[in-house]
């Protein structure tokens, strides 16, 4: 499937509309693509990989119906907030050494889950102030000071939500409700509850920028509306992020980009993921349900946590379980066995699997294509390719031949959950267990690796 053939194209749900729309790109030699990055301040959890693995899978898609060199892929690093701060200062160490630090443990752990790097990765701190041409946020709030959408009060910038009578048509939220979602800040120097900061006087030892309005920095959301305009325009085509972020982030970037601009639109097309649970339960530390990247890497591979995202619709709640877990390393460990006599064999992919991707990105759908192209060795490797695969990464290791490998993952991420609770007397009966049955486990700073005690073989 191709957009060259004229096959059927891609559909994707559009929140704005609420509605399954043919994509038309704006200008199909250069596609462009928006999502909202991390917050640099600790290890991501889980939650936060979603969106990273669904943006991912679309950027693939794309790249294939357009090609490689015709998408534009940016995904921010939001490296100037609150938490940033006090984590600094809790750690004792500079806001750049935290940020650093935390991206590339940011970058490490999404590596594992086999996602591109994006075409551009702006941080935030890099387009407060510019003397490049490019946008850069303190030149939107001017051009919103100037249009008569933002105001400036007591060394803040804060933009009127009356201003702007379609407020409010994302999230499509009742007044009262967005007041409440926003958690309204209650100032007296606000013309309207509504209006939010897009500029904020800094307080003793935290990170400022000099402007107009004096030394201060930017409030969140002018942070995107900044560098989705600089990287990719005034208007571009499809702007995506976790389903939290609609309201009251989504909603303020259009009311932002829309207002300083002049246009109808931000994004033609805005795409949002559904939330995850943990065994049922909203995840969280108070629970001690709260699981980040590192920790899900340090229990799973990489394709395991990928394609247990990937085996729920997007747009649908997703529950992260260790059943679910198991059986997806046992699908891996079937299909790397399907490929196991060429993975590197060169074919295209899988119509069906093609015309499920394109259907709203319907991974369930492509995963039974998935199962009935097992008899198609070199098909099935160029689809688990699509999706963001290495199929000879999936192929048996041969001395491991014989071992079920779904059941001692479990019993290692079972043991780390009872290293995790101090249970170490049930840690070291489950490594006794896993040793008696030949398998020798060696604990990294990656996590645990496993090998078969070659004096065990054949016993």
């Amino acid at each position: 499937m191709s957009v060259e053939t004229g096959s059927p194209g891609l559909k994707l749900y559009n929140t704005l509309t609420r509605e399954k729309e043919i994509f038309v790109p704006i200008n199909p030699l250069n596609v462009r693509m928006y999502v909202c990055g991390p917050t640099v301040y600790d290890f991501a959890h889980i939650g936060n990989a979603r969106p990273v693995i669904v943006f991912d899978l679309l950027y693939r898609l794309l790249r294939h119906l357009y090609g490689t060199d015709q998408v534009v892929y940016v995904r921010n690093v939001t490296d100037v907030d609150d938490k940033i701060n006090a984590r600094a200062a809790e750690r004792g160490v500079s806001i750049r050494e935290l940020t650093e630090a935390t991206l590339a443990q940011y970058h490490a752990d999404i590596d594992e889950l086999g996602c591109l790097r994006p075409t551009h990765e702006p941080r935030a701190t890099d387009y407060i102030r510019r003397s490049d041409g490019f946008m850069d946020m303190v030149t939107l709030i001017e051009m919103l000071i100037a249009r008569g959408h933002a105001y400036v009060a007591e060394g803040h910038v804060l933009f009127h939500v009356p201003s702007m009578p379609d407020y409010g048509r994302l999230s499509r939220r009742p007044l009262d409700e967005m007041i409440a979602g926003a958690r309204v800040d209650v100032a007296p120097y606000k013309r309207d509850p509504m209006d939010f900061v897009l500029w904020k006087p800094s307080k003793a030892n935290e990170p400022a920028w000099e402007s107009p309005w004096g030394p201060g920095r930017p409030g969140w959301h002018i942070e995107c509306s900044a560098m989705s305009g600089a990287l990719l325009g005034d208007v571009f085509d499809i702007h995506g992020g976790g389903i939290d972020l609609v309201f009251p982030h989504h909603e303020n970037e259009i009311a932002q980009s829309r207002c300083a601009h002049g246009t109808g639109t931000l994004a033609n097309v805005w795409m949002h993921n559904g939330f995850l649970m943990v065994e049922g339960e909203k995840m969280s530390k108070s629970l001690g349900n709260f699981v980040t990247i590192r920790e899900a890497l340090g229990d799973w591979p990489g394709p395991v946590v990928r394609l247990n995202m990937l085996k729920t619709h997007y747009r649908q709640p997703i529950d992260w379980t260790l059943k679910g877990l198991e059986e997806t390393s046992r699908i891996l460990a079937r299909w790397g066995e399907a490929v196991a006599a060429d993975p590197d064999a060169v074919s295209s992919p899988g119509e069906g699997v093609l015309e499920a991707l394109c259907d709203d990105l319907n991974t369930p759908r492509a995963i039974a294509e998935l199962y009935r192209s097992e008899d198609r060795p070199a098909e099935l490797a160029a689809s688990l390719r699509l999706i963001g695969f290495d199929p000879a990464a999936l192929v048996p290791d041969a001395s491991k031949a014989g071992v079920d490998e779904a059941f001692v993952a479990e019993r290692i991420a079972a043991r780390l959950a009872a290293r995790r609770a101090k249970d170490f007397a049930e840690a070291d009966r489950i490594r006794a267990e896993l040793a008696a049955a030949g398998i020798v486990l060696k604990d990294t700073k990656d996590g645990t690796d496993w090998s078969v005690d070659p004096t065990m073989r054949g016993r």
